[in-house]
């Protein structure tokens, strides 16, 4: 009966395991089918594993979003801060007086890349209420090595991405981040938050007033209602 018992556990185990060798065989094949000539295996992978990142990582986002409850306003203004955009132009944040501001870094080769479809879509959405700008760094474990213009050019043709993109920088706590994030990440800077993103997408909502309001993980997609009810 034991031996019974333990035979039938080897064959439900290879079962599984079979079950799931088909299945990264097909996800691979279907892969290799659809992969643009402008994404990488390892890029087209992740935007057809995007949905199960999310599904996966869902319920820890909402653990790890932050929110100025006091609406205590910043020690410098938001309005003061320029940057460079992806052509190296200067943009400074005056620019966006009496919008809603979306600050998110981005990068190309990371599991969360496909936000970039949903950052769209919310740009859209809000237009005329709303400016999202993307940021793209290199920050955490290489997943962004590409030059500013072939960033420009994997954005638009694999996400149609027309919100604006800065030049590539350093957005977590080291030397030389970009001005921009450490007024994000400095409590003396914004007045309240000293979270730097934890990974890449992390976002930082400032309302019309230039006052930092939230801070929302990777985890959170753009189109979460958290995310457009901090918006409204």
């Amino acid at each position: 009966m034991v031996i019974e018992e333990i035979n039938w556990l080897t064959m439900f185990k290879k079962s599984i395991m079979i079950k799931i060798g088909i299945a990264i065989g097909i996800l691979v094949a279907a892969v290799m089918l659809m992969k643009k000539k402008d994404m990488s295996y390892r890029q087209s992978i992740l935007k057809t594993m995007y949905p199960v990142i999310m599904w996966s990582s869902k319920s820890a986002g909402k653990k790890q979003t932050l929110t100025n409850k006091e609406n205590i306003a910043p020690a410098v203004s938001f309005y003061t801060l320029h940057t460079k955009d992806i052509n190296g132009a200067d943009f400074s944040m005056a620019s966006l007086k009496g919008k809603k501001v979306l600050i998110v870094n981005t990068a190309s080769d990371c599991g969360f890349t496909g936000q970039y479809e949903a950052l769209e879509k919310l740009s859209k959405q809000f237009e005329g209420k709303l400016v999202v700008i993307g940021f793209p760094a290199n920050d955490f474990k290489g997943q962004e090595k590409a030059d500013e213009k072939n960033i420009a050019s994997f954005c638009q043709k694999n996400y149609g991405v027309s919100f604006p993109l800065m030049s590539k920088s350093i957005v977590i706590k080291k030397n030389h981040q970009n001005e921009v994030y450490k007024w994000l990440t400095d409590l003396s800077l914004n007045g309240w938050c000293t979270q730097e993103p934890a990974w890449n997408f992390c976002k930082y909502l400032i309302n019309e007033e230039g006052v930092l309001t939230h801070y929302f993980p990777m985890t959170v997609d753009p189109l979460d209602q958290s995310v457009i009810d901090a918006i409204n």
